[in-house]
């Protein structure tokens, strides 16, 4: 139990597992969109957008559990400089209260939300959701602990599985006929299953809780990271609500699997790596210019690889959809290729946490929360009289009018000015917004006439070499691809080094001076 209390201060060789501990846990969340979309395929061709709709409206409510009953105590463990086990004790069944007040709250309210969108089905659907908190409650301490110890292939390992396990029971439940209750299942039993695997794999026992000042400091912490996380979920939700009342089930539906689509990319690329920065990052705080130098190496590697990303899922995403899902999901597919157009600053602007925890000011984070939800609540009404497509279109511009700012309120207490910011991301986005451009070009004149599969297959050689002309030939950006070698010495095996240009080479030995690039 003593790696999970001990002091936290950084020790020698940080970089390199800081470095190996995002790979983990982006290699992890790789897998899950993997099982994600085999499952989505799977359960698109099982059931209707109906019912993927019908879902949608209690999920945009039940989908706060987990970032609600932690109170945010998950980054308050991790970033304090010491912790008891009798103060994590405290936390625990404080979460635990929360989440099973919550639960009956919710189902209280069934009536209420059925009544609201105009569907008595959603009554029951909601009062077996209100699982969802609950089970959530029971994992947030453990999670807390191994993050501390930063022991991410355990945390990979039981993320994986359970996701796995929820999705294989929900397709069996949906094969079987269960209709939208599979959907309802899915992320009750993964749930579940997380308890079950966190408690396996962090065998702390919670005890008797003891109220100290420390446990007073990390909730009054926690709820500045819970107040921003419920903000920009309920920005984040709005749409989906809106859309459920003003459009109904089916378009919805649409907007739905889009939306799943979108998430699980944007997850990927930087959300998966908020538990590696915070705990690395927060390690650092006593060296702001080592701290500083971090973070731009990290949010440098993001955003040249995640941006691109966001470039090929605009002009592929049409075509995608419906090799994914079929052809009564086309409408999805625009939705998609309007939603990646977000991406490519929303990748960046996810990272603004990083900063946030690290400096000590989830006030400053809570704050900037209200404000972006009010920015995006503004976009959702400009939007909705157009349907889906105008709240995709009016999210995407209102992402790209808060992503600086966004990073530079979080940076401010680190001495991180808006010049930091641009240099960093400046030429990624300058990259993948060109070859977004050049992309829907191609798509609509020289390869209009082309098959699907064979389509999205060239646009991602041509827009793929669009970008690396641009970004590292143009405006010699690399740092990134030797990070990128870094990884490909450390996790490849060493008799395919020749293959990808890696040589035999030994990495330094003070690693923890290498490039930081997974915070």
């Amino acid at each position: 139990m003593s790696a999970y209390f001990a002091e936290n201060k950084p020790q020698a060789g940080l970089g390199r597992q800081s470095l190996r501990g995002g790979v983990m846990s982006v290699g992890s969340r790789a897998i899950n969109v993997i099982v994600q979309v085999g499952s989505t395929m799977c359960l698109a061709r099982l059931l209707s957008p109906d019912d993927f709709g019908l879902v949608a409206m209690v999920a945009a409510i039940t989908g706060f559990a987990p970032m609600l009953v932690d109170l945010g105590t998950r980054d308050a463990a991790v970033q304090k400089s010491q912790i008891t086990e009798e103060e994590v004790s405290a936390l625990f069944w404080l979460t635990v209260g929360l989440g099973l007040g919550l639960g009956i709250l919710l189902a209280l309210c069934s009536p209420l939300i059925a009544s609201f969108y105009h569907e008595s089905r959603l009554q029951r659907i909601a009062i077996v959701s209100s699982l969802t908190f609950v089970l959530s409650a029971a994992s947030c301490q453990h999670f807390a602990l191994l993050r501390r110890a930063m022991m991410f292939q355990k945390i990979a390992i039981l993320e994986v599985g359970s996701n796995l396990f929820s999705a294989v029971c929900a397709v069996a439940m949906a094969f079987s006929g269960a209709g939208y209750w599979a959907l309802v299942a899915k992320p009750i039993l993964g749930s579940f299953f997380t308890v079950v695997g966190v408690w396996i794999c962090c065998r702390w026992i919670p005890g008797l809780p003891k109220l100290t000042s420390g446990v007073k400091e990390m909730v009054k912490f926690g709820l500045n990271i819970t107040g921003f996380t419920m903000t920009d979920y309920a920005g984040r939700a709005a749409d989906r609500i809106g859309l459920g009342a003003k459009v109904g089930a089916r378009p919805l539906g649409h907007y739905q699997n889009a939306l799943f689509v979108y998430d699980n990319t944007l997850g990927l690329l930087s959300v998966s790596l908020h538990s590696v920065a915070v705990a690395s990052l927060s390690k650092l705080r006593d060296n702001l210019p080592e701290l500083r130098r971090a973070w731009a190496n990290a949010l440098s590697t993001v955003a040249f690889f995640g941006m691109p990303v966001f470039a090929l899922m605009a002009v592929t995403g049409q075509d995608f959809m419906v090799v994914l899902l079929g052809e009564k999901w086309v409408h999805a597919g625009t939705l998609v290729s309007l939603l990646a157009l977000r991406g490519m600053p929303h990748v960046v602007e996810r990272t603004l946490g990083w900063l946030h925890v690290s400096a000590g000011r989830a006030d400053r984070w809570m704050r900037w929360g209200l404000v972006s939800s009010a920015v995006q609540i503004a976009a959702l009404l400009c939007g909705l009289p157009f349907g889906t497509k105008g709240v995709a279109i009016a999210y995407a511009i209102c992402m790209y009018i808060l992503f600086v700012p966004a990073l530079v309120y979080a940076g401010q207490p680190l001495g991180i000015r808006a010049r930091d910011v641009i240099r960093v991301v400046g030429a990624p986005l300058v990259g993948s917004l060109v070859t977004t451009a050049v992309g829907f070009l191609l798509r609509y004149s020289v390869l209009a006439e082309m098959p699907k599969i064979g389509r999205i297959a060239i646009m991602i050689l041509l827009c793929g070499a669009c970008y690396l002309l641009i970004v590292v030939w143009l405006f010699k950006i690399t740092k990134p691809l030797q990070v990128a070698r870094s990884l490909g010495r450390d996790f490849l095996p060493k008799r395919f080094h020749r293959f990808v240009g890696l040589g035999f080479e030994r990495a330094p030995k003070k690693v923890e001076e290498r490039p930081v690039a997974t915070q």
